[in-house]
């Protein structure tokens, strides 16, 4: 399987920005961006992100109202305060032996950075990586990451996996399965992430009166790091 996995990935492998670059900055940037987002939607943005703060140091240096703005497009604005809270601790201290120390970095991105900046012999497990372990029942090294996660992403569907292109459905006990959707994702329309994303973008555009925003919000996105009340007006930090 992994030699057919392997030899797939060699003809089909996307050309994605943050595969050019062993750089552990680059790669925590880029999987920060791509929690819950997808990889074609993230790839300007990093892009344009490296030509603004083009190291660790620089991010560190950064304002975090600037940080807040350059994130906008990407949502789930915590990620952006939780990227310059570790750049700056990278900036102070190095890189952690365990990188879960750092603001916003769970186990995945932890595995994710260390495989691919620090080459580690460690299989990150993204959702997609996951569902091809599960489906597939195989076994994989380190080396097989990248190309698990382009087989989760374009062949090895949630719903319905396009087995016929498949270069591990010959060996695949799940080979013909549909599969019904893990989560119904709740509404977006009415939410409180909608919510806190219109009062951030209020705030993206200047300093607002405290009193003519959502307070819950409000409250919210303070809590994060997002923005700063004083003298009842609230602005980015």
């Amino acid at each position: 399987m992994q030699e057919a996995l392997l030899a797939w990935y060699s003809a089909h492998r996307r050309d994605l920005p943050w595969r050019r670059t062993r750089d552990p900055y680059a790669i925590l940037v880029s999987e920060t961006m791509l929690q819950q987002t997808q990889a074609a939607r993230v790839a300007p943005h990093f892009v344009a992100w490296l030509e603004r703060w083009p190291t660790v140091d620089a991010l560190a240096a950064a304002a975090r109202a600037d940080v807040i703005r350059a994130w906008q497009g990407l949502g789930y604005n915590r990620r952006a305060a939780n990227l310059h809270r570790a750049a700056a601790l990278v900036a102070a201290n190095g890189w952690p032996e365990n990188l879960t120390e750092l603001p916003g970095v769970g186990r995945y991105t932890a595995d994710a950075v260390a495989c691919f900046a620090f080459g580690a012999d460690v299989l990150p497990q993204d959702v997609n990586v996951r569902r091809v372990l599960e489906r597939s029942g195989g076994r994989f090294g380190a080396n097989c990451a990248q190309a698990l996660m382009d087989l989760g992403a374009t062949v090895c569907l949630a719903r319905v996996p396009r087995c016929g292109i498949c270069p591990l459905a010959a060996a695949c006990p799940s080979r013909g399965r549909r599969f019904e959707p893990l989560r119904k994702q709740s509404p977006f329309e009415g939410s409180f992430r909608q919510r806190r994303g219109r009062t951030l973008r209020l705030l993206v555009a200047g300093p607002q009166p405290v009193g003519e925003l959502d307070a819950d919000a409000l409250q919210a996105l303070a809590a994060d790091g997002l923005v700063a009340v004083a003298d009842g007006v609230a602005s980015l930090p």
